[in-house]
């Protein structure tokens, strides 16, 4: 199982670091929008599509890839969507876990479907856009969302055990705990600090979403990060939630050894588009 994980993930950077490096940013659109519409395919399925019917709603997401591409909407400055964007991302999220796994079927299929292609889409616009802004500034996003889960995972592994009160969200995803939450954004946090005395240091030409931060403040920089990182956890429940609800352990199995692509991309559905969001105030 490691094997395949190791040698999936060899894969997905062969094609994904040298698309995101190079010098024109088509190419690593391309890639991503690919990855948003078999997100697209796993979302239908998983709200019970069947495959015709969730191929066509991956078509949908490809396709509003290819005219938001064609439409320039990438180069245009979007802090209304993204304003709306994200207060739709914390008021659902918050009443979707409040209503918690049984209640999902119950929600209207259109609502279900629209929620999620409508997510899946406008993470695409997020990380095209964040890609014009600069390498700096997409990678500083994708690392906070690294970050707290590599923090969360070493810090609920040392701290979480030893509690039997500390469940995050037990009927939803029972290995997280408050403890793994804490210590992801503590890692987030002197990341940040870290980053941003990096930008300055070596004269970054493009600026990261910590030193746009810190522009406003070093307190809006602490907030910003922590708010992003207690959302990449609600992206990661929500999805977790949707699983379980389908009764599935994965979204797919497109990548061996890591299940599917949501699976990989649930905490980035609520962080891009937050981080363009803060940077818009």
């Amino acid at each position: 199982m490691l094997k395949q994980r190791v040698l999936t993930a060899l894969a997905l950077l062969l094609v994904l670091l040298p698309a995101l490096f190079y010098a024109q940013p088509g190419p690593f659109f391309f890639i991503a929008g690919v990855f948003i519409a078999a997100g697209g395919w796993e979302w239908a399925r998983m709200n019970g599509l069947n495959s015709p019917l969730s191929l066509f709603a991956g078509a949908l997401c490809a396709a509003f890839c290819a005219w938001a591409w064609w439409a320039g909407l990438l180069e245009v400055a979007l802090p209304r969507v993204w304003w709306v964007a994200g207060s739709v991302w914390v008021l659902a999220g918050a009443w979707i876990l409040k209503a918690g796994v049984p209640a999902w079927a119950k929600f209207a299929l259109p609502l279900r479907l629209a929620l999620g292609l409508a997510a899946l889409c406008l993470t695409w616009l997020a990380v095209a856009q964040a890609r014009l802004m600069g390498v700096n500034f997409l990678l500083s996003v994708l690392a906070l969302v690294w970050m707290a889960d590599i923090g969360a995972y070493f810090s609920g592994r040392a701290f979480g055990g030893r509690f039997t009160r500390s469940k995050l969200a037990a009927s939803i995803s029972p290995g997280k705990s408050w403890e793994g939450v804490w210590g992801g954004m503590l890692g987030v946090i002197l990341m940040a600090m870290v980053w941003r005395f990096a930008d300055g240091a070596s004269g970054a030409s493009a600026s990261s979403v910590y030193t746009l931060l810190a522009g406003k403040g070093l307190s809006f920089m602490l907030i910003g990060v922590v708010f992003m990182t207690a959302m990449s956890v609600v992206g990661d429940l929500v999805e977790s939630l949707v699983k379980r609800s389908a009764g599935v352990k994965d979204s797919s199995a497109l990548l061996p050894g890591h299940g599917g692509v949501l699976d990989r991309v649930d905490a980035l559905l609520p962080t891009l588009p937050l981080a363009m969001m803060l940077i818009s105030f």
